[in-house]
Order: structure tokens, then C-alpha cells, then sequence
């Protein structure tokens, strides 16, 4: 059941430079419609879950926000001014099981050189489907290349950016294939993620997930699936990894911030074995994180 409560949004005076914020009403219009964020996708974002009021993994949200921002040659967020909006949206915002925070920081109104920032809360939806029954998944070949980061680094691959038309449509295609979701591969045959999502598989005893040097978003849920990993006596690793990897697998999970760990089911159609324990115990990990 998804909560009622109402959302929240804030907008920061400031976000490159000094803290403050404003509250807005979300069920008006708050964006300018000149503003890159808008006309040209030329910002990023973070989403953040709030489990019972705690913001999870925020540090590392922060600090992937800031890493965008210098791919993107933004201005460098004001980090500080995010932490104090996103405690502040989680005070005005009530109380729900789970919630999730979203941070958008564009460019701007074009010409201006004054970035826009904004932050904003709701209820998260139910995915405890997804969490339990695991999905579907097809593969869909990305068309770059692994070493498309080092090759051609204007391409911004790496970066949570606002551009998201690729990674929708790339959902249709999977929705058109009686699927859940996407895993992008490389033109030489390498697994790469999700669109909204990071691939994290089980082989023997070791957590592995893509190599992040081949142009993928660093993933903040799967960086802690590693840390809960690790004290439950597993090893982890950044590997290059393949189709064939993902088949033989123990378990495997595309994860993220608010759908958490999803088991995969099948690939391509073809069905593979979910470990249910393994992930109920993964996604209880992840509810009890503390920062």
C-alpha cells in the first residue's frame, strides 16, 4: 500500500555556493520553461531512499552528485546546502514506511551562469513484488563500446544524468518483450547495467558487479550490498563480466536505491533460480542502514 502523504519540494537559493531553500508548492509550476534542465536535459540528479526518516546512503549520494556535476562541468553542488534541504524535506514530510528524496541540480536558465537546484520527497511505490518474485530481464545491446569511457569521455558516460529518453525508451523495449527491465551490453560483449539500475551477481562465494571503468554509473546501493557482503563472510569484486556470467550465476539482482535488491528471474526468457533467503536478507540489510 502506498502512503497518501503529500509530497514535498524545495527549492535552494543557491545551490553552488550558500545554503538556503525555499518551499514550494509541488502541485504548481516552479520551473522556468527556459531553464537547460528542461529545454536540453543539461543537469543530474540523485534519488535517495528514507527508510522510517534516515536517508540512506546520503554520503555517497553527495558525493556521486558532486562527481556528476564535474563531468557535466557544472558548478560544484554545495553539498552542505543538499544536506541541510534533504533533512529538511524529510522534517516537513510525513511519516511513511518508505520515501524517497530526489535532487536535481541543471545548468540553468541559458545565459544566466546560475545553476537551479531543486529537492523533492514522496512516498515511495510497493515493489515488494519485485523484491520477492524477482523479474524478468532482457539484454539490449548499448552500442558503445566498454572502453567508450576513456575513449570519448564527452559522451558522459558514468554520469546520473538528466537524459533520460535512452533509458525510457530502452524500458519500452523491454515492456514490447513481455519483460521487466534492461541489461545494457557493450558492442565486445560486456554487461553493463540497468537503466536505473546496477547488475550485482552471486558466483560461489564472491558478490561481483561490472567493472566501473567501462562507463557505468557507480552504484551506491550496490557499494552496500558489497559492505553487507563482507561482514556475512563473502568476498567482492569489479570485474569485467559476461552474458555467460550472468547464466551461471548463483543469484543474481539488478539494485537500486528505491526498488533495493530485485532477483532476476529469467533472461532473454530463459529462466534462472532466484535465492529468496539470500535476498530477503539483502533488502533487510539495506532497510536497517543507519546513514
Amino acid at each position: 500500500m502506498v502512503s497518501m502523504a503529500t509530497p514535498v519540494l524545495l527549492l535552494l537559493h543557491d545551490p553552488s555556493r550558500s545554503t538556503g531553500f525555499t518551499a514550494a508548492d509541488p502541485a504548481l509550476p516552479v520551473a522556468s520553461a527556459l531553464d537547460l534542465g528542461i529545454t536540453r536535459g543539461d543537469g543530474i540528479f540523485e534519488t535517495i531512499t528514507v527508510i522510517d526518516g534516515i536517508p540512506q546512503a546520503l554520503d555517497a549520494h553527495l558525493t556521486r552528485l558532486e562527481r556528476s556535476a564535474a563531468l557535466l562541468e557544472l558548478p560544484a553542488p554545495h553539498l552542505a546546502a543538499w544536506r541541510e534541504a534533504v533533512f529538511a524535506a524529510i522534517d516537513a514530510h510525513d511519516d511513511a514506511p518508505e520515501s524517497f528524496i530526489k535532487l536535481l541540480y541543471s545548468r540553468g536558465i541559458e545565459g544566466t551562469d546560475e545553476p537551479t537546484g531543486w529537492v523533492y520527497m514522496q512516498p515511495s511505490g510497493d515493489f515488494s513484488a519485485e523484491r520477492t518474485e524477482g523479474i524478468a530481464v532482457v539484454l539490449l545491446d548499448r552500442g558503445y563500446h566498454s572502453t567508450i569511457a576513456e575513449t570519448s569521455p564527452w559522451l558522459l558516460q558514468g554520469a546520473k544524468t538528466l537524459s533520460y529518453a535512452i533509458n525510457r525508451a530502452a524500458a519500452r523495449e523491454a515492456h514490447r518483450r513481455g519483460a521487466d527491465d534492461v541489461i545494457f551490453v557493450s558492442t565486445d560483449g560486456y554487461l553493463l547495467e540497468g537503466p536505473t539500475a546496477t547488475v550485482v551477481l552471486k558466483l560461489d562465494d564472491r558478490f561481483v558487479t561490472p567493472d566501473t571503468h567501462l562507463g557505468i554509473l557507480p552504484g551506491t546501493t550496490q557499494e552496500s550490498i558489497f559492505e553487507i557482503a563482507v561482514v556475512n563472510g563473502y568476498r567482492t569484486a569489479y570485474e569485467k563480466l559476461t552474458p555467460a556470467d550472468l547464466l551461471r550465476a548463483d543469484a543474481a539482482w539488478l539494485v537500486s536505491s528505491v526498488r533495493n535488491a530485485a532477483p532476476i528471474r529469467s533472461v532473454d526468457g530463459v529462466p534462472r533460480s532466484i535465492d529468496a533467503e539470500l535476498t530477503e536478507s539483502i533488502n533487510s540489510g539495506l532497510a536497517s542502514r543507519t546513514s
